[in-house]
């Protein structure tokens, strides 16, 4: 593998925002691990005659302005509790729990998510405006992941 394919497979897995990359070659095993905050990436190159760490920048990049507007201020964001499935209604073909515009109170349900075959009711936990539903229906959600933003009244 020659340094122009490394430095492009970075490139992408920079943009794509990905926390580590490992690539294994005929003759070679590159790990690169972005760490959190800093532009230059950690890279350890292991061959079967040489492990060795190097920490070298590989095209960083440019450091990007923070936003002047945070477009979620004054917004609540429910999060997902655990890993799961996000289901949208109670059942196939029935209708939606709620959506965009909706008003909701605490306390109402707002999806069910899916774990271990058990369904868990998610309730909104402050009263307002349903503005964005984050999640798109039978789709995979991680831990602390946003599932609904909700203006408060």
């Amino acid at each position: 593998m020659d340094t122009k394919a490394l430095r492009e497979i970075v490139k992408i897995a920079r943009e794509h925002g990905v926390a580590e990359l490992k690539v294994h070659a005929k003759d070679m095993k590159v790990k690169v691990s972005f760490v959190s905050g800093v532009a230059t990436p950690q890279v350890t190159v292991s061959t079967p005659s040489l492990v060795q760490p190097i920490s070298a920048p590989i095209n960083p990049a440019p450091a990007t302005p923070a936003k002047a507007v945070n477009s979620d201020a004054g917004l609540h964001i429910v999060k997902s509790p655990f890993v799961g499935t996000f289901y949208n209604s109670p059942a196939p073909g029935k209708p939606s729990y709620v959506k965009v515009g909706d008003k909701v109170i605490a306390g109402q349900t707002l999806c069910i998510l899916e774990a271990m075959k058990i369904m868990n009711e998610i309730d909104a936990d402050v009263a307002g405006e349903i503005v964005e539903i984050c999640c798109e229906n039978e789709s995979l959600v991680e831990f602390d992941q946003p599932l609904f933003k909700i203006r408060k009244n």
